[in-house]
């Protein structure tokens, strides 16, 4: 298989720097990779070589992540809506007309707003454990719930210990039969990041804000059942966060979406990324130019 070269970049949006990942063709169908927490466009990584073969593919780091910039939380709002604002810049100055989207975890209510705001360049979407129904949210989701309905200090102290580098390690290990497939650089690139000064704070307050993402699920609900955007949900059926009910109920407003799952956790492109890569594959292939 030819392997298209990747291009590390950055670009200006509004006031800070965005990093992404691209290769491909830019001639070809584009698809843009959205990460989630705590990781980077890096997740990616092992996928874009596959896709990038017959499409552009771009993956951003969202701001506060990876290798874009990450302000102050005392000086930056973060808030899903904000870290939207920022993909939403980016894709207007790459001016991308027309594209799929794959969502993960944080990804996902960051790429859904983006398909709400902008249904006409959405060709498709590719789920993998990104959750969009609260029958997908696993009981590991109750303490930053209790943090929604009491934001006390108590209460966010507590989550702290979502960001130890043991929490990191464990969301790549769980659910996953051989822990041999995870290359360590994954879950070390991601603590290093989270390691950063009061980076653990900004992190605080998304999780906070997630609680807006579970707001908007009617709005998602919506938009997925008057577009009927054709849909793939590829997901770990061992997600500790995310359960495979969540996966199942896309097809609730989207009769036509196509859910596989795998034998495998939260991180399931680290252990089954060529199955994966096919399925998307196969699903790029029908979607509209």
């Amino acid at each position: 298989m030819k392997t298209s070269t990747v291009k590390y970049l950055k670009t200006k949006v509004n006031d800070l720097n965005v990093f992404y990942r691209e290769a491909g063709p830019k001639d070809a169908p584009v698809v843009l990779l959205l990460h989630g927490y705590p990781t980077s466009s890096h997740m990616y990584r092992n996928l874009i070589p596959i896709l990038s073969e017959k499409y552009h593919v771009i993956a951003p780091d969202l701001i506060g992540f990876g290798y874009s910039d990450a302000p102050h939380y005392q000086s930056f709002n973060y808030t899903f809506d904000n870290l939207t604002k920022y993909i939403q810049g980016f894709v207007d100055q790459l001016g991308l007309k027309r594209f799929a989207i794959q969502v993960f975890d944080y990804g996902a209510p960051v790429g859904y707003r983006l398909a709400v705001a902008n249904p006409e360049k959405i060709t498709g979407i590719i789920s993998q454990n990104g959750n969009a129904y609260e029958e997908g949210l696993s009981d590991d989701w109750n303490p930053i719930q209790k943090y929604w309905a009491d934001p006390s200090e108590e209460n966010r102290n507590n989550l702290k210990a979502m960001t130890t580098a043991a929490t990191t390690q464990w969301q790549y290990f769980t659910g996953v039969s051989d822990t041999s497939l995870i290359a360590p650089e994954s879950y070390s690139l991601d603590q290093f990041f989270l390691d950063r000064e009061e980076n653990e704070e900004l992190q605080l307050d998304l999780f906070k804000d997630y609680a807006s993402n579970v707001a908007m699920y009617p709005t998602f609900h919506q938009y997925f059942r008057e577009s009927q955007v054709p849909f793939l949900a590829v997901w770990g059926d061992k997600d500790p966060f995310f359960l495979p009910p969540g996966a199942e109920a896309f097809k609730r407003d989207l009769p036509n979406a196509v859910v596989k799952f795998f034998d495998t956790g939260h991180f399931a492109l680290e252990t089954h990324v060529n199955e994966i890569g096919e399925e998307i594959l196969k699903f790029l292939e029908i979607l509209p130019e």
